[in-house]
């Protein structure tokens, strides 16, 4: 293995858990701070690259010479400019070769106008390529158009407009025009085989035209050809789009497997996968038969691939009614015991649901079963930035709910941020663990968290940690950095910078922030910076517990003054409590003549 010495390398070497992904610039100011800043740098990296490789294209002649020493041809730019001129089939096989669309349908047009045979293994070519791209533009030339868009603003504002409304509707409806190009082609070729029926499908079903796919496999039967194992495959996948009852799907799909079984094509894992894909848009019918799909993949000694599991999971967990843990256990027990290489697009979704299914069955053992799994060999790869994220924040609400707060906390230093980005949602179930295990000397560094996240704006999150934090009394330490977050808090709701709108006070918030000066014995920064003068700024009405609390700590400071604006408050207020602060005043407090 030529990456066996860098492997070895790589194994001596352990994630640190203060650092970000490795994608990512080492570099403050583009490290990421929350779930949705990992997104847009890693598309934004990938947009870089892309944009390289588009400057390449589109001037290869500034990329024309050769300095690396020695030169390596596949690190070295590809050759896209056509070389064949004229018109003739093999100016044609390489526009296809180059997947230039529009260029090889107007040199094929030329061909036929010119009455030169063009032959059907370079027809069926041309109609893989159409089929593929959806008689669409490859990238390359969708670039093109937008370059055109871009240099002609005034002519072509329409034509862009127009084209967005195009792409937005073929991403809800079928994206197969009527009569596209492929179609018109198939329909004009002198003689047709089996590979031009099979590409026209597999095309169709691609692009949404289900029933035309349908109508497209009768004509192969009727012309005596056989489909391949790939085309049954595209098939089996278009049937929840043919039938609308379950048990209808269900019997459409054995009529495709029949088949199968009648022209000798050989089922793969692909087929069992697209099988399992269709059971779970089939309800009851699904559960039942699913099982027996992967029994006759085990008769036919096919082993399945994650998307295997991950449809059966689906298939099993989710729903109204959630099956007993037997069946995701047994997918375990065979997941543990193998590295897996992609062999299905679906394979990468299965850690997510498989981590889904352990939160709603409320299975810890399982959860940790399933990490282990995902952490042998390379079955990490299978998730990207967005499944990792989503993969973690899953298996974190699960530990809040389900583990000591000891475990918690170890694997929340572990995970954030080099593994993921937590969730106000994670936030949340994390302030909840640590309220029931009484942990919450921890809030003020989960505030400090909470800022580098960019979550302190979110009333929730501020609402929940200042109702922890105003709950109860604690020693004098702890009341000190509670205030200490209260004063960030109350930052965020004043802030006076054009960028950001302040925050709206509700009467709770308030309440809380004041009782959290008062309590650290803050009551200057509790009345003169306006928290409880506030209330009656805002018309909103303070707890008991507030007017009671800050009565208290005006006590302890021998503050009378303090002690008859609170009183004059609450009768502007019109509190109930009124008469009773002014009695606890005029017994708890020596008063001059005219204080009284």
């Amino acid at each position: 293995d030529k990456l066996a010495v860098l492997q070895t390398l790589a194994s001596t070497v352990k994630r640190d858990p203060t650092a970000a992904h490795y994608m990512f610039q080492d570099d403050p100011f583009l490290m990421p701070r929350n779930a949705a800043n990992s997104r847009l740098f890693s598309l934004s990296k990938e947009s870089g690259r892309n944009a390289a490789k588009y400057i390449i294209k589109q001037f290869p002649q500034y990329f024309d010479k050769t300095l690396a020493e020695p030169n390596v041809p596949c690190l070295m730019p590809e050759t896209l400019t056509p070389r064949i001129e004229g018109v003739s089939e093999e100016a044609l096989k390489e526009r296809i070769h180059l997947r230039q669309v529009k260029d090889s349908v107007n040199l094929f047009d030329q061909l036929i106008q010119a009455g030169t045979p063009v032959s059907l293994e370079t027809t069926n070519s041309l109609l893989d390529l159409l089929c593929f791209y959806g008689d669409g533009e490859s990238t390359s030339e969708k670039e093109e158009e937008e370059k055109e868009d871009l240099e002609e603003p005034g002519v072509s504002e329409q034509k862009a407009s127009k084209r967005r409304f195009q792409r937005g509707s073929q991403s809800s409806g079928p994206r197969w025009r009527e009569d596209n190009n492929a179609e018109r082609i198939f329909k004009i070729m002198p003689e047709r085989n089996a590979h031009s029926y099979c590409t026209m499908i597999r095309g169709m079903v691609k692009h949404g035209a289900y029933a035309k796919a349908y109508d497209m496999y009768v004509d192969l039967l009727n012309e005596r050809h056989k489909a391949d194992v790939h085309t049954f495959n595209a098939l089996i996948t278009a049937v929840p789009h043919l039938k609308e009852r379950f048990l209808e799907r269900w019997e459409l799909a054995k009529v495709f497997l029949n088949h199968m079984a009648q022209q000798e094509v050989q089922p793969n894992l692909l087929t069992f996968n697209a099988l399992l894909k269709t059971l779970r848009r089939c309800g009851g019918v699904g559960r039942s038969m699913s099982l027996l799909v992967i029994k006759e993949m085990e008769a036919l000694d096919i082993e399945p691939s994650l998307a295997t599991y991950d449809h059966l999971l689906f298939i099993f967990y989710r729903g109204v009614g959630l099956c007993p843990s037997g069946i995701i256990s047994e997918v375990l027990d065979d997941v543990e015991t193998r590295s897996f290489t992609p062999q299905d697009p679906d394979d990468a979704n299965f850690f997510a649901t498989a981590m889904q299914a352990c939160c709603d069955l409320k299975d810890i053992k399982l959860a940790y079963r399933l990490n282990k799994a995902m952490e042998k060999g390379d079955n990490w790869k299978f998730l990207d930035v967005d499944r990792l994220n989503a993969y973690w924040s899953k298996f974190f609400s699960l530990l809040c709910m389900m583990e000591q707060i000891d475990v918690v906390l170890k694997w929340y230093k572990e995970m954030s941020p080099s593994l993921f980005y937590p969730t106000p949602k994670n936030i949340l179930d994390l302030l909840q663990a640590l309220d029931a295990a009484n942990h919450l000397e921890v809030i003020p560094s989960v505030w400090e968290d909470v800022k580098q996240l960019g979550f302190n704006r979110r009333p929730d999150l501020l609402e929940e940690l200042l109702s922890l934090m105003s709950r109860e009394q604690h020693p004098d330490e702890i009341q000190l950095a509670f205030a200490k977050c209260a004063e960030d808090i109350k930052a965020v709701h004043e802030q006076t910078g054009r960028e950001q709108v302040p925050l709206e006070w509700t009467g709770s918030a308030l309440g809380h922030v004041a009782l959290l000066f008062a309590r650290a014995g803050r009551t200057q920064d509790a009345w003169y910076v306006n928290m409880m003068e506030r209330f009656q700024q805002i018309n909103r009405i303070p707890t008991d517990q507030v007017m009671d609390e800050f009565l208290n700590c005006a006590k302890q400071t021998n503050c009378p003054d303090e002690a008859i604006k609170l009183v004059k408050l609450a009768a502007s207020l019109g509190l109930p409590s009124s008469q009773r602060l002014k009695s606890r005043t005029e017994e708890e407090f020596e008063l001059s003549e005219k204080q009284k």
